[in-house]
């Protein structure tokens, strides 16, 4: 993970990631929306909205995340939990 991440964080600048909304599934489960600001490095262009705003799914046992999932949709997100978009803020 810290991989892929690293990976894109080095062809950008000016990155800030930001937490729309926590939102707790169940007892082991939170999900987390989120947006980022940035540009890339080599072209100056900024990130466009549509495509920084994913959802996160953290799966937490004892305290520790056991499992992470990367929502490059919010929408996939809110199908694989079996929520409607207006269930969770957009």
């Amino acid at each position: 993970m810290a991989e892929g991440f690293r990976g894109w964080f080095s062809a950008s600048k000016d990155v800030h990631v930001y937490a729309d909304e926590f939102r707790e599934i169940d007892d082991e489960r939170v999900a987390v929306l989120v947006h980022a600001t940035g540009r890339g490095k080599a072209s100056g262009l900024e990130y466009s909205p549509e495509m920084t705003r994913t959802a996160h799914l953290f799966h937490v046992r004892g305290g520790k995340v056991v499992r992470f999932l990367f929502y490059l949709d919010r929408d996939r997100a809110f199908a694989d939990l079996g929520l409607a978009p207006d269930d969770v803020a957009q």
